[in-house]
């Protein structure tokens, strides 16, 4: 039979999240799912770890591998999704930690046409060593969120001292909670954390592989060439919640601002270095 969902986590080389979210993985309240391993060209100590995991954890583990020739996220992503066994894909990224009920979310609120758009906590740099010994990283959240909390709301500073969007951690699944919070408020995609069907995904080609650097790309790029073809955003904060370590973000000179104004000109929803490249 067919898993419910695929999570496919885009990954490089940072063995000790990896470890982090596989423990997470293992309590989910929906087990009924599998993991692809996208990984853009990580060294043998990772690759070595992910093989000898499979045998470990409480799930389907699968691996796709590239060698290292620079940022090439969309196309191992492409390559995970044609690997995938379900119909439903969730996608994350490597240095993310799923809280428990991040898969059942998923998938009790999927939609054909509609793609998730969860969102992610941002800790505040004290707390990495918080969720780095946690044995239960999938509770971490829950199981200090007023300190979390109040660290948020009365520290000031920058994210490194405060942390950023912690109120997403908070989880309200009841409908009429989700109505209040949310409304129609209709989030854009996240790369860290969303999730739609394999066959909506298809209708755009999947992940246009000419990104190569960080941002937009695998985000910004597919949301507006889904909305194209009416695949439309379903918000799931509050719902989905993951959290995410403090670490300097990496500034890098980009061209996919310059790629994707080409493709809103041409409203080209068909991502021609896409999926069927790799077919």
């Amino acid at each position: 039979m067919k898993p419910k969902a695929t999570l496919i986590i885009a990954f490089y080389n940072n063995i000790t999240c990896l470890k982090l979210i596989f423990k997470a993985l293992s309590q989910q309240s929906e087990m009924d799912f599998e993991v692809i391993i996208a990984d853009d060209g990580s060294k043998q100590e990772a690759v070595d770890f992910i093989t000898q995991s499979k045998d470990i954890v409480p799930f389907s583990l699968d691996h796709v591998w590239h060698e290292d020739k620079g940022f090439r996220k969309n196309r191992i992503l492409n390559h995970a999704v044609i690997k995938s066994k379900s119909d439903y894909l969730i996608i994350i990224d490597g240095d993310c930690i799923p809280q428990k009920y991040f898969i059942e979310d998923h998938i009790m609120n999927a939609e054909r046409g509609r793609s998730l758009t969860g969102r992610r906590v941002e800790l505040a740099e004290k707390f990495n060593d918080l969720v780095l010994c946690s044995d239960y990283p999938e509770t971490v959240f829950e199981d200090n969120k007023w300190s979390i909390l109040m660290h948020y709301i009365f520290t000031r500073g920058d994210d490194r001292l405060k942390g950023r969007h912690v109120e997403c951690g908070l989880r309200f699944p009841q409908a009429w909670q989700q109505y209040l919070l949310n409304g129609k408020n209709h989030k854009a995609i996240l790369g860290c954390n969303f999730s739609l069907y394999k066959e909506d995904l298809l209708k755009v080609n999947g992940f246009d592989m000419r990104y190569e650097a960080p941002a937009t790309g695998e985000d910004t790029d597919v949301d507006y060439r889904l909305n194209l073809v009416g695949v439309t955003n379903k918000s799931l904060r509050y719902l989905g919640n993951q959290i995410h370590m403090y670490h300097p973000l990496l500034t890098r000179d980009t061209p996919n601002h310059l790629i994707f104004e080409d493709v809103v000109k041409k409203q080209a929803f068909w991502a021609e270095d896409g999926i069927s490249k790799l077919l």
